[in-house]
Order: C-alpha cells, then sequence, then structure tokens
C-alpha cells in the first residue's frame, strides 16, 4: 500500500518540486496551498500518513494543520523560511515529527520522508506472531 503525503505549500514552484520529487520515490501526494484546505484534507476519511507544511501560509499558521495533523493520525514535518532554533524548538514541541529550514536539498527532504513515512507497519499489516504455547514438563522432572 502506498503511503499518501499531503504538501501544504503556496508557494507554487516548490510545491510542484515537492510533487515530482515524493512522486518519483513512489509515493501518491495531495498538494493543497491553504490552511482551510489542508484542514478539510486531515478531517477526511483517509487522512494522509505524512504531512508536508509550511509555517506560513496565506490564510494562517501551518502550527494549526500540525495540531490538526496529530488530531488524525497524520505524521507532520514542518517546513519554514524561518530557520531559528527558537521555530525548530515551537515545531517540534507541538509535536512535529520532522523540521526542515528552507533552502534545503532534494535529498535532505527524502531521507526525513522515508524515515518518517516508512517507520509505520502498513493498516494491512499482519498482527505480530502470536508467542508459543508453554511447554509441558519435562515426565522425568519434578514440577
Amino acid at each position: 500500500m502506498t503511503a499518501t503525503i499531503l504538501v501544504v505549500e503556496d508557494e507554487r514552484d516548490l510545491a510542484t518540486t515537492y510533487q515530482r520529487l515524493l512522486s518519483r520515490a513512489g509515493w501518491r501526494v495531495v498538494m493543497v496551498g491553504t490552511r482551510q484546505e489542508a484542514m478539510l484534507v486531515l478531517a477526511g476519511e483517509s487522512p494522509p500518513t505524512l504531512a508536508i507544511v509550511d509555517r506560513q501560509l496565506p490564510d494562517g499558521d501551518g502550527l494549526d494543520v500540525l495540531r490538526a495533523g496529530l488530531a488524525s493520525g497524520t505524521r507532520v514535518i514542518m517546513v519554514t523560511g524561518y530557520g531559528s532554533a527558537a521555530t525548530r524548538r515551537l515545531a517540534l514541541d507541538e509535536g512535529a515529527a520532522g523540521f526542515l529550514a528552507k533552502p534545503f536539498s532534494s535529498h535532505e527532504l527524502l531521507e526525513l520522508v522515508r524515515a518518517i513515512a516508512d517507520d509505520r507497519p502498513p493498516p494491512d499489516a499482519m498482527p505480530p506472531p502470536t508467542p508459543p504455547a508453554p511447554r509441558p514438563p519435562h515426565p522425568g522432572l519434578p514440577c
């Protein structure tokens, strides 16, 4: 099952770059450009596995999308052009699974996405094996 990644980015060129990179790597990508659109996707029946969210969106704060993502079971990578230590700490304290400061390389993005998106078993994965039943005592030994 292919993981779905929600990209929340209002810079069209950057969003297109994300889509191209992630699609080539095998993920299904849903792109939106506003906080409101992201909130609708996250509230849907099948929330994405991961969201890549810009901190500054034209209609609000990406932290709102981060919180909605966590509530829906979606992990979030926060992306910002303001990569100060305080901004990083705020995003991570709010529950972001990862943080990238612009500009970053495509390699950095793919490495972080793989680390976060690929460490969860797919929903249809088999449950862990049942432990073996206790062995009966050896006939020659006292119980």
